[in-house]
């Protein structure tokens, strides 16, 4: 069975950090690439960052650039978002999501994404 758990979320200050995690079980990640997305209260689901199946090529929105890193490691089976310098306005529900398929770029758009974990909450207030 086909799972994504996130990980990693919680309340941290402004300019403070997290690393969120995301562990795939049932499944090799090694064929997929990944994406984050957040939602925040009220708002649509935003795309954050992607990378593809090979690590090769990593997109970030305008919004955390410089201040987010995406990786993987295919040997754990998980994906990794460090958030530094986090600001209130990254608050919300983070999801990863995983495209079938060895692609030369990773997609911006959440109906491109075949699945979805649960989500973790991040809240960035002081």
């Amino acid at each position: 069975q086909l799972q994504l758990v996130e990980s990693g979320g919680g309340l941290v200050q402004p300019g403070g950090s997290l690393r969120l995690s995301c562990v795939a079980s049932g499944f090799t990640l090694d064929y997929f690439a990944v994406g984050w997305f957040r939602q925040a209260p009220g708002k649509e689901r935003e795309w954050v960052s992607c990378i593809t199946s090979t690590g090769g090529r990593i997109k970030y929105a305008d919004s955390v650039q410089g201040r987010f890193t995406i990786s993987r490691d295919n040997a754990k089976n998980t994906v990794y978002l460090q958030m530094n310098s986090l600001k209130p306005e990254d608050t919300g529900v983070y999801y990863c999501s995983l495209k079938r398929g060895v692609h030369p770029m990773c997609p911006m758009t959440a109906p491109d994404y075949n699945y979805w974990g649960q989500g973790t909450q991040v809240t960035v207030s002081s």
